[in-house]
């Protein structure tokens, strides 16, 4: 700090624009970190200094105004500190207003919540910049319920504007919430829309949380708009922010004598406190006892510890349980029917086989009648578990009504969820006969019980040697996986081609390619996961060159969620399919694909698509490489 004598009146225009030229060569953290602490002590209690602060940033050149303002909201303590070193900054120079309101806000979303706090509080505390504040709001309404915006933005600048809307409705005052309440409850209903519209559960529960808050703040006697969903430790601190957090006051630091001082002070309140307590806790059981003695209630319960609960049985053959289904007004044999259905079928495949379609067919309509845990697990298993036992004529049946009329959006996907579902059981190899277990598989051997005969001692030391000693040898390894035939082989094209046919033929209740994009993003990751599943299979070859037609339709598609499954689509062809089949059968699809993943890359707004469709390019330079070493 210099001072000038005399009391001779100084410019501070120089230091401006040395200050503007140190922050907007990259060293802006360096000169503020100890510029502003000081500035904001010596601004605390002397105006003088305030204007003299105002004067430093006003004069800084336009092109080094952006670094200058970022860092002094980045790095003051509070908006209040905040309004002290730029007074009305935003409201006298055009440039600063545009980074405040606008670059800070709009096109920018790395910022932390203590810097939006600093810089919506800053705009709050005077009643120049409150318009401006009002402004922001709006502006950030407008971008939140742009269909447009929630379909392009990445997720973490969907937050960044939403915590920013919520930081602004803290700041609002009821005379101003009544000004532009129209607008308010406009720009809800149409960002609550268009954020559940989207395929991407942040972004859903993200419209939730914020149409929640201004409904409240619209409506603060009538109803209010209230959604279900999981509260989280993001949901909690996004609803903390509607609470205003008052100005950090800086409270001065005492000396060691007087802190010493006031603490002893205050232990003979603390005791006097717990003196009074022990004698309330005293006099209650007193009254307690009083209280019991009064009581005129000598009615003694009956005893029900043997009474045991009747339950109903379950029926024993697959066409019971059909006509239990269908038929029965009976509420606890249909729940139990529900519940032993998935080991009935399993255990009954030849049965099953005679009413398969007609059973699947029961299972996709079947709807609630009580309230039963797991409903929707215990139906889910129960399809599998038929369509695993008679694949082809269920996979069918079900690849058939996933494009028929007068299903709900929840039974297409189902369909789905249930056809991954038990491709993967049938991929899977089914252990047969004794399964060996190794030392590996239980390293910790523990001494049940009971167990105190010679035989059981001698078993127990011989496991706790084994599993401590160490065998070098190149034989088979002690732990051997389940080994049998791959069931999904003769079945894949049944799952996979149906599903990938009438996708592009839009249906009076059912459009793919239109509002339905959610559903289409499930048929995507299923047929992606299908793709993989088929992996050694007959018809793998010609599933992944339909595959990446399919993909190549929809390449352009506007919902990330739909893109992230059309590059899972390409990872699974790619680890699917020998690479000798994919050079010789599908050269030009991959040559393609991969000019658009390099596209992806570079140019995909969102995070994951990005990181996908890298990992997509690694994975055709890998197969490149290794086709090269092999030998011709």
């Amino acid at each position: 700090v210099c001072f000038i004598p005399g009391g001779l009146d100084c410019s501070i225009s120089f230091v401006s624009h040395v200050l503007g030229k140190v922050c907007i060569h990259g060293r802006q953290k360096e000169i503020l970190s100890v510029l502003v602490p000081h500035l904001t002590d010596l601004t605390k209690s002397d105006c003088i200094w305030q204007r003299i602060c105002w004067r430093l940033v006003e004069c800084v050149p336009d092109r080094c105004m952006e670094a200058v303002v970022l860092g002094f909201v980045q790095r003051a303590p509070g908006a209040d500190v905040l309004s002290r070193l730029l007074g009305n900054l935003v409201v006298k120079n055009k440039k600063a207003q545009f980074v405040v309101t606008q670059k800070m806000l709009l096109l920018q979303c790395g910022h932390s919540t203590m810097v939006l706090q600093n810089l919506l509080g800053y705009l709050a505390l005077d009643s120049l910049r409150r318009a401006l504040l009002i402004k922001v709001l709006k502006d950030l309404l407008e971008t939140w319920a742009s269909s447009s915006a929630v379909k392009h933005s990445p997720p973490e600048q969907q937050k960044y504007i939403s915590q920013a809307i919520l930081i602004c409705l803290s700041h609002l005052r009821e005379h101003e919430i009544e000004s532009c309440r129209q607008e308010l409850l406009t720009s809800m209903m149409e960002g609550v829309k268009c954020h559940l519209d989207s395929n991407l559960p942040q972004v859903r529960r993200l419209g939730m949380i914020v149409a929640e808050s201004i409904s409240s703040k619209i409506n603060t006697d009538g109803p209010v708009l209230k959604f279900q969903y999981e509260e989280d430790d993001e949901a909690r601190e996004l609803k903390s922010l509607l609470v205003q957090t008052p100005p950090s006051c800086a409270v001065p630091s005492l000396p060691d004598e007087d802190r010493n001082e006031k603490a002893d002070a205050a232990v003979p309140v603390v005791l006097e406190s717990n003196k009074k307590s022990h004698t309330a806790a005293s006099v209650k059981p007193d009254e307690e006892s009083d209280a019991e003695l009064d009581s005129d209630d000598d009615l003694i319960p009956y005893d029900m510890s043997e009474d045991k609960e009747l339950k109903t049985k379950a029926p024993v053959y697959i066409r019971d349980c059909i006509e239990v289904l269908t038929g029965s007004e009976d509420v606890d044999k249909w729940e139990a029917t529900v519940k032993a259905l998935e080991s009935l079928v399993r255990k009954n495949p030849a049965a099953t086989r005679e009413v398969s379609v007609e059973l699947a067919k029961i299972l996709l309509h079947l709807e609630e009648k009580t309230c039963i845990e797991n409903f929707v697990e215990l139906r889910q298993r129960a399809q599998v578990a038929v369509l695993t036992t008679d694949p082809i004529p269920v996979a069918k049946y079900l690849t058939s009504q996933f494009y028929s009329l007068n299903y709900s959006l929840r039974q297409r996907v189902d369909i789905l969820d249930v056809l991954v579902l038990a491709a993967q059981e049938l991929s899977c190899p089914k252990s047969h006969g004794k399964t060996k277990h190794s030392s590996a598989q239980k390293p910790c051997i523990q001494l049940l019980p009971g167990s105190d005969s010679p035989k059981d001692w001698r078993r127990i030391v011989d496991e706790r040697i084994k599993s401590k000693t160490r065998r070098f040898a190149t034989g088979q390894s002690q732990v051997e996986r389940a080994s049998g035939p791959n069931e999904f082989n003769s079945v894949a094209g049944h799952f996979f081609f149906p599903l990938i046919q009438h996708f592009d033929r839009p249906l009076t209740t059912f459009d793919l390619l239109g509002e339905d994009h959610f559903v289409l993003g499930k048929l995507v990751h299923a047929l992606a996961t299908l793709m993989y599943l088929a992996v050694n299979t007959v018809a793998v070859t010609a599933m992944g060159k339909a595959l990446l037609e399919f993909v190549w339709a929809l390449r352009f598609h506007t919902d990330s969620y739909v893109r992230q499954g059309l590059l899972s689509c390409i990872s699974s062809v790619l680890l699917s399919i020998p690479a000798e089949r994919l050079l010789e059968d599908i050269t030009e699809e991959l040559l393609e694909t991969q000019s658009w993943l390099g596209d992806v890359v570079e140019k995909d707004p969102d995070g994951d698509c990005r990181r996908l469709a890298l990992q997509n390019l690694l994975l055709m330079e890998n197969l490149k490489k290794k086709l090269s070493t092999v030998p011709s």
